[in-house]
């Protein structure tokens, strides 16, 4: 029988994002403009930066850290902007894409390959953002760990800028099993391979886990896609927990009014 992991039993994203087929295809993703596996919608990027600049008032001198930075998609516009930018992200493959960026447009943003769980620097933030919801992949001691790290990271009155899955998201997940040939069209290997996708929701907790095995010639492996959905509630308990209160909060990084009913929320925090 197979085994029910415990939610965030396993953790191999930081192996996912550096696997040398895997993360060929997620930059791929990242810079189509209509694709959102990886990031959002080019147009939405946009859109959200725009907000953003306003919102904060991103401009010269203004030091910003993005967290789970990608390929530099934010980082390069706050960058364009004047700001002191600074990047970080475990996917080597993703920051070399972002240093070369940077070198052709002659910005000056500095780019950090490491997972930011253990990320440690002198310097302190007007703003750190962590965008995409990335928050939700992380298991409740992951978390508690980057808080910590934001609350002490922050200048006095720096503010730090989230997106997470709401509970109206959570409701329109169900449990499922696929099994395929080359599933998802090939994004697990370059070789031939079989894919099968378990989805488990984990009702008291609110999370889900998408779990995937990869059957190749050469053998198996499998990849943990947790996912926590947040209450405002919730998550406004979590960042009290790590010294830091919501100020802000809205449906999406776009600065769309915040509704219960959208699938995200994004809030703005600062230390309380």
């Amino acid at each position: 029988m197979d085994h029910t992991p415990k939610p965030f039993e396993f953790y191999t994203a930081e192996k996912l994002w550096n696997d040398p087929h895997i993360s060929k295809k997620m930059l791929e993703f990242h810079l189509d403009p209509d694709l959102e596996p990886a990031s959002r919608s080019h147009e939405f990027i946009s859109r959200s930066i725009g907000w953003m600049t306003d919102r904060f008032r991103i401009g010269t001198g203004m030091a910003i850290a993005d967290f789970g930075c990608g390929p530099g998609l934010y980082t390069t516009a706050f960058a364009q902007k004047g700001a002191d930018v600074l990047g970080i992200d475990f996917s080597d493959r993703s920051i070399r894409y972002a240093r070369k960026q940077a070198a052709e447009n002659r910005l000056p943003i500095q780019y950090v390959q490491q997972n930011y769980l253990d990320f440690q620097t002198d310097r302190r933030f007007d703003l750190i953002t962590l965008i995409y919801c990335d928050f939700c992949v992380l298991s409740p001691d992951q978390r508690r760990r980057l808080l910590a790290s934001v609350s002490n990271l922050l200048k006095d009155g720096g503010l730090i800028f989230l997106d997470v899955f709401s509970l109206s998201a959570f409701e329109t997940r169900t449990e499922a099993t696929v099994f395929e040939h080359c599933l998802m069209e090939g994004f697990w290997s370059s070789d031939d391979y079989y894919g099968f996708l378990k989805t488990i929701r984990y009702e008291k907790e609110k999370v889900v886990l998408d779990k995937y095995t990869i059957i190749e010639p050469s053998g198996q492996r499998k990849i943990y896609n947790w996912l926590q959905y947040f209450s405002l509630p919730a998550l406004t308990g979590e960042l009290k927990q790590a010294g830091l209160e919501i100020r802000e909060s809205y449906s999406d990084v776009s600065g769309a009014q915040f509704d219960s009913g959208s699938d995200t929320m994004a809030v703005v925090a600062g230390k309380r």
